[in-house]
């Protein structure tokens, strides 16, 4: 459990922290031990996320960790220790007081000799990514510390630079659908009725069209409630179903994959972060069995997820992987498989992976260009031709009248 004090230190200036302890006397004891007079010793208090959800830490921004070994990977490569490097990085990062009670409780668990994936793994403060700590836990073996962790950090900045343009590039349709749908709701519960009100005086004789339109803006007058109430009752339950159930969570990942163009940019994207992860993963020394695992554990399709894990126990077996990966409920990439073989054969599965990644980053990108590009016309239309089959079905009585008349 992390505790915040207050203290003076032996030269009588006051300090600012948090550290790690299983209860408050020992909490109390550490700083006793370290010199430091507290006269405020309370449990830090968890954020709100951690309030809704007890029991679980609050997961770390990507952009934070980005930053975080980033930073540690210069201070390594200066020369600086980890445990210097780790409170160099706590100083700077003083004004933010979640990542400074982070790195307060890294330094405890330092001080009290463990290393430092293991003060990433027990720390109380956020839950670290599993490929984050295994590739920290092997390089320290290595004494690769420094290189990974500008690894990890380049990785990790280039899969939340890739997330940001993607709602970046995906706000504009979604504006669009969100107005449009706004502005058929108001033309079917306040202009169609008026409209309807002006016929129904005449007494005339309505088409088809028209009594159709007139049929569905009088039920969502009169059942409006319980149709949002049931709408958000859907989202809520495939909300939680994707969080809870692993085979419904699959089965929609397994949908998303097979819809032409979405599913192959979606399988694309996370072809390029398995390739991207096993590339840095085997630089790192991890066994490769432990790297597909690992990297399986960061695709965030469960379907892609459950193949690369099957997969990875077929190695253990004694197989193969590109046979392994054909072995599936879906086709993988064709050339992903044979790029994957051609690497096994020629012991240069490292290199193709890296390379692979970088292909399938920049075709994703221009694939992504394209949808979006055809997806706002796409919008345009849809709109404009609901909009229209309003407008027309209710038209067609007054022209009906003038030809009438």
């Amino acid at each position: 459990m992390l505790y915040k004090y207050r203290a003076i230190d032996q030269k009588g200036e006051r300090q600012k922290g948090a550290i790690e302890a299983s209860s408050a006397e020992e909490a109390a004891a550490k700083l006793r031990e370290k010199g430091l007079l507290f006269d405020l010793l309370a449990p830090a208090k968890p954020s709100v996320f951690a309030r809704l959800f007890r029991g679980r830490k609050e997961r770390v921004a990507s952009g934070a960790l980005a930053r975080i070994s980033r930073d540690l990977s210069i201070y390594l490569k200066a020369g600086v220790s980890i445990v210097n490097a780790v409170k160099l990085a706590s100083a700077q990062y003083a004004a933010d007081r979640k990542i400074a009670y982070f790195f307060s409780s890294i330094n405890t668990l330092l001080d009290e000799g463990k290393s430092f994936s293991q003060a990433l793994e027990n720390q109380s403060v956020y839950e670290m990514p599993a490929f984050f700590i295994q590739s920290i836990r092997i390089s320290e073996n290595g004494g690769a510390l420094p290189e990974v962790l500008l690894e990890l950090s380049r990785f990790i900045k280039d899969q939340e630079g890739v997330k940001k343009q993607a709602r970046n590039a995906l706000f504009y349709p979604l504006f669009i659908v969100v107005v449009s749908f706004c502005m058929l709701i108001f033309m079917m519960t306040v202009v169609v009725p008026q409209i309807t009100d002006m016929f129904t005086q005449l007494g005339q004789e309505l088409p088809p069209l028209t009594k159709f339109i007139i049929g569905a803006s009088d039920f969502i007058a009169a059942y409006w409630t319980p149709i949002v109430v049931l709408i958000a009752a859907i989202a809520v339950s495939h909300t939680i179903a994707l969080k809870t159930r692993q085979s419904y969570r699959y089965a929609v990942h397994l949908f998303v994959i097979k819809i032409p163009l979405i599913g192959r940019i979606t399988m694309t994207m996370e072809l390029a972060r398995f390739c991207y992860m096993c590339s840095v993963l085997m630089r790192s020394g991890v066994p490769f069995v432990q790297t597909i695992r690992l990297a399986a554990n960061v695709q965030s399709n469960e379907a892609l997820s459950a193949l690369f894990l099957k997969a990875a126990d077929r190695l253990v077996e004694g197989g193969r992987l590109s046979v392994a990966l054909q072995q599936s409920d879906f086709s993988v990439d064709r050339a992903f498989a044979q790029s994957i073989a051609l690497g096994e054969e020629t012991s240069e599965l490292e290199a193709i992976l890296s390379n692979l990644s970088a292909l399938y980053f920049e075709e994703n990108r221009d694939r992504i260009a394209v949808f979006l590009s055809l997806l706002e016309p796409a919008l345009m239309l849809i709109v404009g031709g609901l909009v229209g089959f309003i407008m027309t079905a209710m038209l067609l009585p007054i022209f009906s009248m003038s030809v009438a008349g």
